[in-house]
C-alpha cells in the first residue's frame, strides 16, 4: 500500500535508537535551554553530545542557512564547486596548524575518522609503502560507530557484537595517570605512557605500522582525559622516528570546545591528519571534515585520486551553516569565554568533590569537563557495576531539568564518569543554574547508594 499514515504526539513510536526508553517530545530550543511540549525547561549541560557549541537557535546561523537555501541546497561535488564549501575550507585551513591546507568535508565524526584512515592508507600506497596498514589506537577509546572507526575503537559494549566483521587494530593503554599508584612525576608518567607506543611499534614491526590515532583530550570513552604535558611531544617524536602518521581525532575537542579552536594548539603539536565534526556544524546541520597536510594529499591525488567519498560531502547548505557557526565563535569571542567559564565550572566541580567522597576525579580542559565516581578514593575501586551509577545520575539530573552525558570509563564495563560540557555561550551566572540541580542529583544518588549498599 502507498497510503500515508498520519502521526500524532503520544502514539507508539516507529523510531528506535539504543533502548526502548522514551523521552518527552521536544518543542523548542534557545541558547542553552530546551523545552518539551509540556513546557518543562531543560538546561543543556552536555551540549547534546558535545555538539551544540554555540547554543540553540542562533538567529544569525538560521539566517545564513535560509539565504543559502534560497540559492541552492545541493550541488554534487563532482559536478560543481560551491562558494560556501570553498570559503569554509579556506577558513579551516587558516585556523589549522601549519601545512593543513587540504580539507575534505563529510557529514559527521564517524565519517571524518573513516576519511582520515583511508587517506593515511592511500598515502602509504601512493608513496610506495603499501606494507603499512596497522593503525594503533588507545584502550579505552572511541572513534565512531562505522566498522572502520570501530576497528580503532576500544569500548567493549560497542565492539563486541562486530568483532567477527572487522579488522581489529592494535591498542596501547590510554594515559589514565589518575588511576596509577606509583611515585613517578607527571612528566615521567607522560613519557612512560608515550613510550608504550614505541614498544608496540617495535612489537608489530615498524614497517607495518601506518598511523597512530588519539583524542588530544579524551571524549566519551575516557571522560575528558588530559594527559601530562610531556605525553604529547613524545608521541610526535615517536611517530616521526618511525615515519608513522599522527592522526588527531578532534571530533569532540575541535571547534573551540577546549578553549582553542583545535586542542592540538594547546601544546603546539602538529598532527599529520585531523578529524573534525560535532561543533563544526554545532547541531544546526550534519557536518564533519578531515584536515590534512598538503604533502599527504598531493601524492594521493597524483596516483588517481582519493578513492573515497560521501553523497553530502561539501554540501553547500551544511557549509553555509558551518561558516555562520565559525563567525559566531569569533564574533562573540567564545574561545575566551570557554576558557573563563570553563575554569569557573571546573572549580565548582572540584568543590563537589570535596562534598561527595564518591567523586574520585575531576578533569578536562575548557568546557570539556568530567568527573568520575569511585567506591574508594585510595584504591580507585569503581562503584559496583550493578548499581549503574552512570545511568542513575543522568536520570536524577534529567528529572531536575539538567542534561548530562555519561559513559563507563573502564572499557565500558564499569567505572562511571559524567561529562559536564554546556555550550560555549554559557555565562558564569548560568554555571550556578547547572550546579544547583547537579548537587541535588548527587545528594539523591548518595541516598540511593546507601540503600543499595545496605541491601547488598
Amino acid at each position: 500500500m502507498n497510503s500515508r499514515a498520519p502521526w500524532s504526539p503520544g502514539q507508539e513510536s516507529h523510531l528506535f535508537y539504543i533502548t526502548r526508553q522514551r523521552r518527552p517530545l521536544l518543542d523548542r530550543a534557545e541558547g542553552i535551554y530546551l523545552w518539551d511540549v509540556n513546557g518543562k525547561r531543560y538546561l543543556d549541560g552536555s551540549s547534546g553530545a558535545m555538539v551544540s557549541n554555540i547554543g540553540h537557535s542562533n538567529p544569525r546561523v538560521l539566517e545564513a542557512m535560509r539565504n543559502q537555501m534560497l540559492r541552492a541546497t545541493f550541488g554534487y561535488r563532482l559536478h560543481f564547486e560551491t562558494e560556501s564549501s570553498e570559503r569554509l575550507a579556506a577558513e579551516l585551513a587558516a585556523l589549522a596548524p601549519q601545512g593543513h591546507d587540504k580539507v575534505f568535508f563529510c557529514s559527521g565524526g564517524s565519517e571524518a575518522v573513516e576519511s582520515c584512515l583511508k587517506m593515511a592508507r592511500q598515502y602509504a600506497v601512493a608513496t610506495g609503502q603499501a606494507q603499512r596498514w596497522q593503525v594503533i589506537s588507545r584502550d579505552p577509546s572511541y572513534h565512531g560507530g562505522t566498522l572502520g572507526a570501530l576497528a580503532v575503537t576500544s569500548y567493549a559494549p560497542l565492539n563486541a557484537p562486530f568483532v567477527p566483521m572487522l579488522q581489529a587494530m592494535p591498542k596501547i593503554p590510554a594515559p589514565r595517570c589518575y588511576l596509577d599508584r606509583d611515585n613517578f612525576s607527571d612528566a615521567e608518567r607522560g613519557h612512560g605512557y608515550a613510550d608504550m607506543l614505541r614498544e608496540k611499534i617495535l612489537e608489530l614491526g615498524p614497517e607495518s605500522v601506518l598511523a597512530f590515532i588519539m583524542e588530544p583530550v579524551g571524549g566519551a570513552s575516557t571522560g575528558a582525559l588530559v594527559a601530562p604535558d610531556s605525553y604529547y611531544p613524545r608521541i610526535r617524536e615517536i611517530c616521526d622516528e618511525f615515519g608513522i602518521l599522527l592522526i588527531y581525532d578532534e571530533v569532540m575537542t575541535g571547534a573551540g570546545r577546549t578553549g582553542t579552536y583545535l586542542a592540538a594548539q594547546h601544546l603546539n603539536i602538529n598532527p599529520d591528519i585531523i578529524a573534525l565534526a560535532k561543533g563544526l556544524g554545532a547541531g544546526y546541520v550534519p557536518l564533519g571534515a578531515m584536515l590534512a597536510q598538503q604533502h599527504i594529499v598531493e601524492p594521493v591525488l597524483d596516483s588517481g585520486g582519493f578513492q573515497h567519498g560521501y553523497t553530502y560531502a561539501g554540501n553547500p547548505l551544511a557549509c553555509a551553516a558551518g561558516l555562520a557557526v565559525l563567525d559566531e565563535i569569533f564574533a562573540q569571542d567564545l574561545l575566551a569565554n570557554t576558557v573563563r567559564v570553563g575554569a569557573r565550572l571546573k572549580q565548582e566541580l572540584e568543590q563537589l568533590k570535596d562534598e561527595f567522597d564518591f567523586i574520585g576525579d575531576v578533569r578536562g580542559k575548557g568546557l570539556l569537563l568530567a568527573f568520575e565516581l569511585v567506591a574508594d578514593r585510595e584504591t580507585k575501586q569503581p562503584l559496583p557495576r550493578e548499581f549503574d551509577a552512570y545511568l542513575r545520575l543522568v536520570e536524577l539530573a534529567y528529572e531536575r531539568g539538567l542534561i548530562l552525558y555519561s559513559r563507563r570509563t573502564r572499557g565500558g564495563i564499569e567505572g562511571d564518569h559524567f561529562l559536564v560540557c554546556p555550550p560555549m555561550i554559557t555565562t558564569e551566572a548560568q554555571i550556578e543554574e547547572i550546579m544547583v540541580p547537579l548537587k541535588a542529583s548527587l545528594e539523591a544518588l548518595a541516598d540511593d547508594l546507601t540503600r543499595f549498599t545496605k541491601a547488598a
